[in-house]
């Protein structure tokens, strides 16, 4: 059993704080900066450096606009209320589901108004996206936040402003998952024979079915046996499989013959 007692506060400067979770965005958005470069170089992706700060200011709009909007469905009766809410980021609430709608379609916007192959750019930016994801559930652990389910299991842990009762770390099985998932969509990326977006596909089925059974361990309302978090992966999951059957059969062919 751990008792919690981590300060989710990195630096204090007067009236300033530096959080943990928003070092997360920080580090995801230079590694995302670096990884696109890298690309760059390599002829992977054909956007110029300046194109590459460009893209990276609409993923990072796309990130805030849909993480807030999609709040509307996890506490309606904060935000739906009173819709100026949305705009209280440091009050924090950011829905990953949000965030990833958010993503797609700035993505999408960008390479429509620069004539670029979206499935090309999905596929590079999967990689630094599911690490700076996994890095963002340790942070939730830091934050005390998202709890698991009651459990007095040997590695159960006690969240002080949650009671005193013993809980599974969700956040932590979460953070796990990604980077299992980081290493295989990481090692997909070292093959150039597949069609542009089956990697981006493998990183939306295993989020979204990872996300499904982590979240059996994780303390949300339930709706039908399953929580709204469980409800859009399922989504992902069953578009996913649908793009794996139209567009990536063939890709799925030469993986298994591997």
């Amino acid at each position: 059993m751990y008792v919690y007692n981590l300060n989710p506060v990195l630096l204090q400067l007067g009236p300033l704080e530096i959080r943990w979770y928003g070092l997360v965005y920080v580090l995801g958005f230079l590694l995302a900066a670096w990884w696109l470069q890298r690309a760059r170089t390599q002829g992977k992706i054909a956007l110029s450096q300046n194109e590459v700060w460009d893209f990276l200011f609409y993923l990072m709009v796309g990130v805030l606009a849909g993480a807030r909007l999609f709040m509307l469905f996890w506490e309606p009766q904060i935000y739906l209320y009173n819709p100026l809410n949305l705009l209280k980021i440091w009050e924090g609430g950011m829905s990953f589901h949000g965030a990833f709608v958010g993503v797609v379609i700035a993505g999408w916007w960008f390479c429509r108004a620069k004539k670029l192959d979206f499935w090309k750019l999905a596929d590079v930016i999967s990689v630094p996206a599911m690490f700076a994801l996994a890095l963002g559930r340790i942070a939730n652990f830091v934050n005390g936040e998202l709890v698991g389910r009651v459990w007095n299991g040997r590695w159960c842990v006690v969240f002080p402003e949650q009671g005193d009762l013993c809980r599974h770390p969700s956040q932590l099985y979460a953070a796990v998952k990604r980077f299992l998932i980081l290493g295989w969509i990481a090692w997909l990326s070292s093959f150039t024979s597949f069609k542009p977006g089956f990697i981006f596909w493998n990183f939306v089925f295993f989020e979204g079915l990872g996300r499904i059974i982590v979240d059996f361990f994780r303390e949300d309302p339930l709706y039908f046996g399953f929580s709204l978090g469980q409800w859009f992966s399922l989504a992902m999951v069953l578009v996913a499989l649908w793009f794996f059957w139209k567009r990536h059969r063939e890709d799925w062919k030469k993986l298994l013959k591997r």
